[in-house]
């Protein structure tokens, strides 16, 4: 089935067949390929890493070392010309045979830079080295579609010593030098620092006396100062004391006038206090004692109709009550009046008979009356001498003969004789 191929940064696609005179070259990107008439393949453009060794190269000077430096190189596909160069040359070969090619490449440039140069060169100057290398084995990797990104000597080493004796003989040349150096530095310094000895006391001479003259000039010139310091700090202090007095006597009157306006202000608030507690008197106590006043007033002038007309109107029912009362007393008096002639007269009919009648309702009267002081007793003590009779019958007894003594006290009173009448009455029944 036709369909896209893809492929990441760090490689090309590479489409033969129908459709293409020239093989199509994608680098990082996709592609539309029919199967069977077309063909695609893949190469890296990843930066390949190289150790590139030489051992025991002669050099110029006929001295073997060895050298090894690294190397970063890759195919560049971003350049058709070079991604083309490089697809004819490494197409369908895998990665580490693309390295050991341009690894072989790069050890061959090396060793001719090697031998083209002294070993104190290589040594000393490896970036000139470097460059050399560097741009000789660009040229002709370049050719192959592969650009060296960078190369730079990682270590240089021999085995019969020439690095170590040059090492030494420059150690040795560099600490006579330093020896004569130190002596050279020692010498000078020593002229240094008796010249500046001589100097340093020329100079400590010369500056005592400048010492001396410029401490006599600062003594005159200070009595100088002294004296119209003290003149003016005289003057200073006069005009101070008199300046200071007229402050103190304006900040005086400044205070008096404070004061004054202090004073004018205190009578204004004080004022405007009488007139607003007078306004609050006026509005709190006066009109309210007024307002309670005239309500007083009005209560004690209603309470005193009220208390006239209730005194009128009592005097009214007074007087009507008097008037019912005097015709009732007497209505009553002309009752009792008639009633007590009716009685004379029934008296004087039935002089005996009416005692009787008397006698009789008043009797159960005096009973209760005898026989009350006993029902209010809770306990009553009889003593007998045992010929008599106890108990409630001696009571009863006893009421009995009080009630029986009853007519005889009547006729000693009244002179009537109760039972002679109640004999005479029963006779006439």
């Amino acid at each position: 089935m036709p369909g896209f191929v893809t492929c990441g940064p760090n490689e090309a696609l590479v489409v033969s067949g129908c459709c293409h005179t020239n093989p199509l070259m994608v680098p990082g990107g996709r592609v539309f390929v029919w199967p069977v008439i077309q063909r695609v393949q893949r190469i890296t453009l990843n930066t390949m890493t190289l150790t590139i060794e030489s051992p025991k190269v002669y050099t110029q000077q006929g001295v073997p070392i060895s050298v090894t430096g690294i190397a970063q190189v890759k195919i560049q596909g971003q350049n058709a010309e070079m991604l083309r160069a490089a697809c004819e040359q490494f197409l369908g070969k895998k990665e580490i045979e693309v390295m050991h090619i341009a690894r072989e490449t790069l050890e061959g440039h090396q060793r001719a830079i090697m031998g083209t140069m002294s070993v104190e060169e290589i040594y000393k100057d490896r970036k000139k080295f470097s460059k050399q290398v560097f741009e000789v084995a660009s040229s002709d990797l370049v050719n192959m579609g592969i650009t060296v990104v960078s190369y730079t000597i990682k270590d240089i080493s021999d085995e019969e010593g020439y690095l170590k004796a040059l090492g030494m003989a420059r150690t040795a040349e560099v600490k006579r030098d330093a020896r004569m150096g130190e002596a050279e530095a020692r010498r000078d310094s020593q002229i240094k620092e008796a010249i500046a000895e001589e100097e340093k006391m020329a100079a400590r001479y010369l500056n005592d006396t400048e010492i001396a003259k410029a401490q006599r000039d600062f003594e005159l010139k200070k009595a100088a100062y002294d004296v119209e310091v003290n003149t003016k700090k005289a003057e200073s202090d006069l005009a101070y004391n008199l300046q200071a007095a007229k402050t103190r006597q304006r900040i005086k009157e400044e205070q008096m006038q404070v004061k004054v306006i202090e004073r004018t202000q205190d009578i204004q608030v004080q004022e405007q206090e009488i007139l607003r507690k007078e306004r609050e008197l006026e509005a709190t106590i006066r009109r309210p004692a007024e307002a309670e006043k005239y309500k007083l007033e009005k209560l004690a002038e209603a309470n005193r109709n009220r208390v006239i007309m209730e005194a009128e109107a009592e005097a009214e029912a007074i007087r009507l009550r008097g008037e019912a009362e005097a015709f009732a007393i007497e209505a009553k008096a002309k009752a009792e009046a008639e009633q007590m002639a009716k009685k004379a007269d029934a008296f004087r009919e039935y002089k005996d008979a009416a005692m009787v009648d008397m006698f009789l309702e008043t009797l159960p009267k005096v009973a209760a009356e005898v026989s009350a002081p006993l029902s209010q007793c809770k306990k009553v003590t009889m003593v007998s001498s045992g010929k008599s009779e106890i108990g409630a019958s001696k009571l009863t007894g006893e009421v009995m003969d009080i009630i029986s003594k009853v007519p005889h006290v009547v006729s000693k009173l009244t002179g009537v004789d109760i039972t002679h009448s109640m004999k005479l009455a029963q006779a006439a029944m």
